[in-house]
């Protein structure tokens, strides 16, 4: 069985409003097109579905060289989601601790920060510090390009190198702080 549907309302509608439009917008908003859905039996649609779970993944990892751009938005959003786990979740351990009768209050983590060796207070300083000024610093690097600003592939691949050196010597000055 064939269907034939038409997506959009026809030329018609926007003779109207076409006038106030760019001609990019009148070609795409003025035209129109039939699209034809056919249905499938499941036995093809099996067929169908072990195929796309044989399709690689994009981007695929294996063809593709590792380049700076997505190595560090995938950076970026690993951060993001690391900081984002650990505040919510130090916040509802603070909510939830009297509650439950745990003593997790300002006193008792200043008083347990106090009696924890130096080398644990930096290495979870480190742990904080980090991610924290990496994404700090990428996120304003995407909105600089939402601005219009650095997206030539020279200021991209040079952003990148800045804001990975600025992440390291801030990260090293909140550590050190």
């Amino acid at each position: 069985m064939i269907v034939t549907r038409t997506i959009g309302l026809g030329r018609k509608a926007f003779v109207a409003r076409a006038a106030f439009r760019t001609p990019t917008q009148r070609l795409i908003t003025s035209s129109y097109r039939a699209v034809q859905v056919e249905s499938v039996s499941p036995s093809s649609q099996a067929i169908l579905n072990s195929q796309r779970l044989r399709r690689p993944s994009s981007p695929h990892f294996t063809i593709y060289q590792p380049q700076l751009t997505w190595l560090l938005s995938i950076v970026h959003r690993v951060a993001g989601v690391g900081l984002s786990v650990g505040l919510y979740g130090f916040l509802l351990g603070y909510l939830a601790a009297p509650v439950l009768g745990i003593p997790f209050d300002s006193t008792h983590i200043i008083e347990y920060v106090h009696g924890v060796p130096d080398w644990v207070k930096y290495t979870g300083k480190a742990i904080v510090a980090f991610p924290f000024t990496f994404h700090s610093l990428n996120g304003l690097r995407h909105l600089s390009w939402d601005l219009g600003a650095f997206l030539s592939v020279r200021s991209v691949y040079r952003t990148g190198y800045t804001v990975i050196a600025a992440s390291i010597a801030s990260g090293i000055a909140l550590l050190l702080s």
